[in-house]
């Protein structure tokens, strides 16, 4: 009878049995997806911001085609029977519209709500609106307000 003894396993030997992975592979995977995962969270969390400022251009159109409709109806965007009440809060409550309103002109303005989600945005602190169409914003980034 013959014994074999083994004193000194090669490495190809061992990689012919591995059966799992190492805890540095695993660590790397979880790095990876932690990495991959928080760029993700970074891009959709600015586009979640950018599509909320829907709710006050929508707003800022919606007041202004009410101030509009008391001009034709009473004879001036102030008028005493003109039913618009500031501020107006918008549809989802983002935003809160305040005006500055004579009898021939008007002059919208959209302020985030505080502590609302877009407290925050920086690019676009406010919208605004005139009566003559013209559409201005104050923040970082005020090109991409509109």
């Amino acid at each position: 009878m013959k014994f074999l003894i083994r004193l000194k396993s090669t490495g190809s030997d061992m990689m012919k049995h591995s059966n799992g992975y190492t805890i540095i592979e695993l660590l790397l995977v979880v790095a990876i997806i932690g990495i991959l995962g928080s760029i993700a969270l970074n891009f959709f969390g600015d586009s979640v911001v950018r599509a909320n400022r829907t709710d006050a251009r929508s707003g800022l159109t919606q007041v202004a085609g009410s101030l509009e409709k008391c001009k034709s109806l009473y004879g001036g965007y102030n008028a005493a029977n003109c039913n618009v009440v500031f501020p107006v809060a918008t549809d989802s409550n983002y935003y809160s519209i305040t005006a500055v309103v004579a009898v021939s002109t008007f002059t919208l303005t959209a302020t985030p709500v505080v502590g609302g989600p877009q407290a925050n945005d920086a690019d676009c602190t406010t919208l605004t609106l005139a009566n003559t169409g013209v559409k201005g914003a104050t923040g970082a980034n005020t090109g991409d307000c509109w």
